[in-house]
């Protein structure tokens, strides 16, 4: 069994070692000793968590009990420090507080004053190692003696590095190729590239694509084996319980074990698509769920299949994977969909989708792969975008690669003689536009929190969005969706930036292709 002090001697060596490499050789190290029905939990302790990420299970304490003396007894293993955590998670009822201070009282007091610094880091969530998600997975690699991407690929599918580790460590690097989807663990989901131009998008997908209506709503992930259905959003949090008709939709389907991806729209009573901020109440909405499903029903879209009788499709084609999609649903509940081989008809059916009140549409190469997580141009989405002419009022700070920059811009529009803030946003710019407005703004910055630098408001951007909403955070009352810079406009005056009445025309106008709430 291994101590839990050579766990704690190796976050000792962790925080001494600046280098990524030497990092990543010693987790390898420890993960190649510690004992094989360890391994996962050793793993879960690195990223500082007391159970693996696909346990459910919750400690419900901040840290150890202070002010407890060592009592000595048996050296703590790994084993016994799961042990532990697992009887205080199981605590409940009368008396369960008692229970919770008594179990970990105990392994205070068998504990060294360094043993109890890294207990009560897991316990508190934050190892602070240097040791990211990312380093322990090239670890597992190096300790298995496999390639990174298999590493990665299983940790898709498996959604545990704990249960990677432990697959590497029983079956190697082929244990780790075999890896597969399983229902109930949802996969990161497939993204899409921005696009303009169709003749651009055919020539991407040699010639022909796959046209679907952009939605103007949430991505579901369905799973469902037996009568047990879940839903996930895109990312990755748990709406079964908000979404019962999403649910017994579902359970009217053939072919489980399977897993789906789609969209859930919100309807107005005459079953126009309701905006996007509406139908957040849905998917907040855990108590008095069934008063709401009345009020605001869901029209769920269908647009792929990744596993269906139990088998993986996901290195399936698109065109492979959408008849397996058509079969398990029977044709119900798919996403309006058309194959064009010409920008003429690419054109007509983005006008029908945006004339029925959606975003634009989907193109997907037909012989495209799912790629979990990824991002590329086997898929496109083209948007009608619409434009307003902000003012820069403020701009936070940059963190990660944007360190060194004033990178977050804060929009507004002309209220009078002032203006109103309507939005934030960090992107649109490239590197040397983020470095050229740093410059710029801190010429007319007026106050400076040490994160937020408000400006006088001088400069004035043409912003894309996907939708105006009511907004209770902004003095405007609205705020822009998915606002993003398209360009920067010295040819215009704050004085000729979008007025606030203007901004409410046209979050009024929305409502000639979307219904309204209430």
């Amino acid at each position: 069994m291994t101590l839990f002090a050579e766990f704690a001697g190796l976050g000792r060596r962790l925080e001494a070692t600046s280098g990524r490499l030497e990092k990543r050789r010693l987790v390898a190290d420890f993960l190649r000793a510690v004992e094989a029905d360890e391994v996962g939990l050793a793993v879960a302790f690195l990223i500082g968590r007391p159970f693996p990420s696909s346990d459910p299970r919750v400690l419900g304490v901040r840290w150890l009990p202070r002010e407890v003396a060592s009592g000595g007894g048996p050296p703590l293993t790994l084993a016994d420090v799961g042990a532990a955590f697992a009887d205080v998670a199981a605590a409940a009822g009368a008396g369960s507080r008692r229970t919770r201070d008594a179990r970990l009282t105990e392994l205070a007091r068998r504990a060294s004053p360094d043993e109890r610094d890294f207990l009560d880091r897991i316990i508190g969530g934050e190892l602070r190692t240097g040791v990211s998600h990312g380093l322990v997975l090239e670890a597992i690699a190096l300790a298995a003696d496999a390639d990174v991407a298999a590493v990665r690929r299983a940790a898709l599918f498996l959604g545990d590095l704990a249960a990677v580790a432990a697959l590497a460590r029983a079956g190697g690097a082929a244990a780790l190729s075999g890896a597969a989807p399983r229902p109930f663990v949802p996969l990161l989901p497939m993204l899409a590239e921005i696009a303009t131009d169709f003749g651009d998008v055919l020539r991407a997908h040699g010639g022909r694509t796959a046209l679907e209506f952009k939605y103007d709503g949430a991505r579901v992930q369905v799973h469902r084996e037996g009568e047990r259905v879940g839903v996930w959003t895109r990312r990755l949090s748990d709406v079964t319980r908000s979404l019962p008709d999403i649910v017994a939709v579902t359970r009217e389907l053939a072919g489980a074990p399977f897993i789906l991806d789609g969209e859930v729209v919100a309807l107005d009573a005459a079953g126009r698509p309701l905006p996007f901020q509406e139908l957040m109440r849905r998917f907040r909405r855990v108590h008095g769920v069934e008063a709401l499903v009345r009020e605001m029903p869901l029209a769920l879209h269908f647009f792929d299949c990744l596993m269906l009788d139990g088998r993986s499709l996901i290195d399936a084609p698109y065109a492979e994977r959408w008849a397996a999609l058509t079969r398990v649903t029977g044709g119900r509940y798919l996403a309006e969909r058309a194959l064009v081989g010409d920008v003429d008809a690419a054109q007509a059916f983005h006008a029908r989708a945006v004339a029925a009140g959606h975003e634009g549409v989907m193109a997907k190469d037909l012989g495209s792969a799912y790629e979990p997580g990824g991002r590329g141009k086997r898929w496109f989405k083209l948007k009608a975008a619409e434009t307003v002419d902000c003012v820069i009022v403020a701009a936070d700070r940059g963190s990660g690669r944007r360190v060194g920059w004033l990178s977050n811009y804060h929009l507004a529009v002309r209220d009078g003689e002032a203006f109103a803030d309507v939005g934030k946003t960090f992107k649109g710019l490239t590197d040397a536009q983020f470095a050229a407005m740093t410059d710029r703004l801190r010429a007319l910055a007026l106050e400076d929190d040490g994160y937020t630098v408000r400006v006088r408001p001088e400069v004035v951007v043409e912003v894309e969005y996907n939708e105006i909403q009511r907004s209770p955070t902004y003095r405007s009352g609205l705020a822009l969706r998915f606002a993003r810079i398209a360009r920067i406009r010295d040819d215009k005056a704050p004085g000729q930036a979008t007025t606030l009445d203007e901004l409410r025309a046209l979050y009024e106008r929305q409502f000639a292709t979307k219904g309204r709430a209430g």
